[in-house]
């Protein structure tokens, strides 16, 4: 599904979005690492993203910049803050992924209804269609 830059480039996002506000936790970190995991990068290759970072790939089709997206809703939901400066910086990325300004602030809007601000999977889909029909 993924090329290894374009994993570890995903995966660097993250790393840059989770240090926004100046401090980087662990919960942020271990989600890091199972979204890693899933992706067959390992911790070594983690550890050198979060010093050296990687070249940023643009992900194809737009379903790809979706579902990274909602990887970095969650992770800024894994410590159950979110501060003002990492909505701005959420924002900021997916606009820079090419996401639709309003589908970006209805899940930022929506995620409040659900446990643990986690948005399932089809609602977050089924606010894209609504922006994208």
């Amino acid at each position: 599904m993924y090329s290894k830059e374009e994993k570890l480039s995903l995966l660097s996002e993250m790393i840059q979005f989770a240090k926004a506000d100046r401090r980087y936790k662990e919960q942020e970190h271990n989600f890091i690492l199972v979204v890693a995991a899933q992706l067959g990068v390992s911790k070594e290759e983690i550890d050198d993203l979060y010093d050296n970072g990687a070249e940023k790939k643009n992900l194809q089709p737009e379903s790809q910049r979706i579902l990274q997206f909602h990887r970095l809703v969650l992770l800024m939901n894994v410590d159950q803050e979110a501060s003002p400066k990492e909505i701005h910086k959420i924002k900021d990325l997916g606009l820079q992924m090419g996401l639709r300004p309003e589908a970006i602030d209805t899940v930022l809007e929506e995620m409040h209804k659900y446990p643990n601000k986690v948005i399932p999977p089809n609602e977050l889909i089924s606010i894209f269609s609504r922006f994208y029909n």
